[in-house]
């Protein structure tokens, strides 16, 4: 199955189980923080209205409401993430980046974190969140590259398919609807301390599944995300 298979997706976040199993491995990471990294580029923009679509329980909306005193809107397809980031003190409503219910330039910045390539149709998404943006505004987008999860894709026989939003095709994709596109590498490690571990996250994910070998010791396992900076929609 591909991450843009809707019953797929419906079912993985009809409940925030998987997404924080997943999230945990965080803390086992090396290198540069992807949601800091997506943080600072909102930042940058100094917008007064944000839309994030694909919020997740909505960690970042809160931060960008609370941190930049921007009013923010989140948007998602799950009735259970709504309902999460909505109890943050977030404005959410239930919704399809393909069809955004916002007028034409209604926000100065949009944010799409992993959400991209969970879109049947990720063009007519990405013509979606250039619409609402005022002229000069900014979309955030994160995603991952090819080599994510190397070093443990191959432990479960992962076959791997071509991402319709991913780091080698995205700056493609985002410079149809955006003058200036910009990719921001946040690529590093996951260390994870024991099989343990590493066999936690494999239960969490959408794609991979399967029992890992036995094994002594740490895994090292590459983690790919970059963040893209889209500016100025066409």
């Amino acid at each position: 199955m591909r991450l843009n298979d809707p019953e797929l997706v419906a079912r993985e976040y009809a409940s925030e189980r998987g997404l924080e199993g997943r999230r945990a491995a965080y803390r086992y990471g090396v290198g540069p923080d992807p949601r800091e990294m997506a943080f600072e580029a909102v930042a940058e923009a100094e917008p007064r209205r944000v839309l994030e679509v694909g919020p997740g329980p909505g960690e970042l909306s809160e931060r960008i409401q609370r941190d930049l005193r921007a009013d923010v809107v989140a948007l998602d397809i799950s009735e259970r993430m709504v309902e999460l980031t909505q109890a943050r003190g977030v404005e959410a409503v239930v919704g399809d980046v393909q069809q955004l219910p916002f007028p034409d330039g209604s926000f100065d910045c949009s944010v799409a974190a992993w959400m991209l390539y969970h879109v049947p149709d990720v063009v007519r998404g990405i013509s979606e969140l250039a619409r609402v943006l005022r002229p000069g505004g900014r979309l955030v987008a994160v995603t991952n590259g090819a080599d994510h999860w190397q070093g443990l894709s191959e432990l479960v026989g992962f076959e791997r398919h071509e991402s319709c939003f991913s780091a080698e095709n995205g700056e493609e994709l985002l410079r149809r609807r955006f003058a200036r596109v910009e990719r921001r590498d946040a690529t590093g490690w996951i260390d994870f301390p024991d099989r343990a571990a590493a066999q936690a996250f494999v239960d969490s994910t959408i794609l991979l599944e399967g029992d890992l070998p036995v094994f002594e010791g740490p895994l090292r396992v590459r983690r790919s995300p970059y963040v893209f900076v889209a500016d100025e929609p066409l």
